[in-house]
């Protein structure tokens, strides 16, 4: 019996430790999606106590507490920080088999060092421990990005963001990059006038200039996007329930904006080729500035209105959505292509039963100029997870090129998340080791030690030249 979170964690063969220790373990983290809040790492924030920096904002711990029959008052409530800490810990021992037990005491040993369980009788002792850990300059926001080794993170930022933080980081001189990522949601969701509407508002007063026309739309993204490029911006980012692609002229596309500009609503299909042309003109954009287009598909969001009234969304009450997926994302891509106007894409899904859509989608729009220039990404959010992550790359490995695979990133608000890099580093290795180990792969280290650096840290170095 092996003994739990050991050095060899995962490591199930000779092979697959040999790749990690001599290969994998210590390469540096490129993290190119994240929700690390820009204006912490300025701040260079010191939590006050573990409960601040684990448990706030962590929908994931929050669903598993709520499912262990904590009332909410232990989750977003009013409880103090160390009764919130004291629910998290009497829920860890029922997590066995959720990844949060394994992410839990990862995050425990690294960078704390405590290897004790966390329970209900050890939570005082962690608690504290960690603490006093977190009042260490080495502990702060900064601080704990070093001692990771991380060495660029690509936050995620709204085209309306000043990026002011982005710029307090760059004038401190802090050694890691910290990078915007343009992420313009909020410019499609016409579905509700009111809204949309102050929100063109506002993002037209971020460049001085009022949004009346479809063509100042255009504009004022592009100089956004001119903007977060000047800042170290190379990614784009859209989370979407499905890609839109329907048929639209300009014309049609000038009447609906005016339409809804005047406050009124669009018919379901009218959304659909308004969100389509947007789509489309930031694709061209993107490509025109060299970026990539990440695009998180298959999530439904906000399901219990009774608690999205109480607490807003993103508070753990998603989950995975069953839509059309392949045809419309072969319009679109293809829409791009035919002009040779499709930039670098990467393709995330939320529901397990499209890895092979988007695997040979991928495959469909390769086309020779870089290798791996649409990528079918990480298992996201409900998939990253142990058995998310092996389909995901067994996906991959089937139908594309696991080497040519850009890897792993947090998609966290958390400091303490990098843990995830290591365990994907530690399933890769594994499931590389096994095949070795069965007679799959031929015992070349040297070849499969660089394919393992490739995927963890050098594929994703080239493709988003950083």
């Amino acid at each position: 019996m092996k003994p739990f979170l050991n050095e060899d964690f995962l490591l199930q063969t000779a092979t697959a430790r040999t790749l990690y220790h001599e290969h994998a373990r210590h390469l540096p983290i490129i993290d190119y999606h994240c929700h690390l809040p820009p204006a912490e790492i300025a701040q260079n924030r010191q939590f006050e106590n573990l409960t601040r920096i684990w448990l706030e904002g962590d929908h994931y711990k929050w669903r598993a507490m709520r499912t262990n029959g904590v009332d909410e008052r232990y989750c977003t409530g009013d409880a103090s920080d160390y009764e919130k800490f004291e629910k998290w810990a009497e829920t860890v021992p029922f997590t066995m088999r959720n990844p949060l037990y394994h992410w839990t005491h990862m995050e425990l040993r690294r960078p704390f060092g405590v290897s004790k369980l966390l329970n209900p009788d050890t939570a005082r002792e962690i608690y504290t421990h960690c603490t006093e850990q977190l009042q260490l300059p080495e502990f702060s926001a900064q601080g704990l990005m070093k001692q990771f080794a991380v060495e660029v993170v690509c936050t995620t930022d709204d085209p309306a963001d000043t990026l002011e933080h982005h710029l307090q980081i760059r004038e401190q001189g802090f050694d890691i990059k910290v990078l915007p990522t343009f992420r313009p949601d909020k410019c499609m969701m016409v579905e509700d006038p009111p809204a949309y509407n102050a929100y063109l508002d506002k993002l037209g007063q971020v460049v001085d200039q009022s949004i009346d026309h479809f063509i100042d739309l255009l504009d004022v993204l592009k100089q956004r996007i001119d903007y977060f490029h000047q800042m170290g911006g190379r990614l784009s980012d859209h989370g979407l329930e499905t890609i839109y692609a329907e048929d639209y002229t300009d014309d049609e596309i000038n009447y609906l904006f005016h339409k809804v500009r005047l406050g009124h609503r669009l018919e379901p299909l009218e959304v659909h080729k308004f969100k389509s042309a947007v789509l489309v003109h930031l694709g061209q954009m993107y490509h025109e500035k060299g970026w990539t287009q990440q695009f998180h598909l298959g999530a439904l969001r906000n399901n219990n209105s009774r608690m999205m009234r109480l607490l807003g969304p993103d508070t753990g009450f998603d989950s995975i959505g069953d839509f059309e997926i392949a045809r419309p994302l072969a319009r679109f891509l293809d829409r791009l292509d035919t002009d040779n106007r499709l930039p670098q894409t990467i393709l995330y899904n939320l529901n397990p039963r499209d890895n092979e859509v988007m695997a040979t989608m991928a495959g469909n729009f390769n086309d020779g100029s870089i290798p791996g220039k649409v990528q079918f990404g990480s298992a996201w959010w409900f998939l990253d997870q142990k058995d998310g992550m092996e389909k995901q790359m067994n996906t991959l490995s089937n139908m594309g090129l696991l080497s040519r695979f850009v890897g792993m990133l947090t998609d966290s608000r958390s400091f303490l998340s990098y843990p995830r890099h290591d365990y994907f580093r530690r399933i890769l290795c594994n499931l590389i080791g096994n095949d070795v180990e069965n007679g799959e792969l031929p015992h070349d280290l040297n070849w499969l030690g660089q394919m393992v650096e490739d995927i963890c840290y050098y594929n994703a170095k080239d493709y988003f030249k950083f």
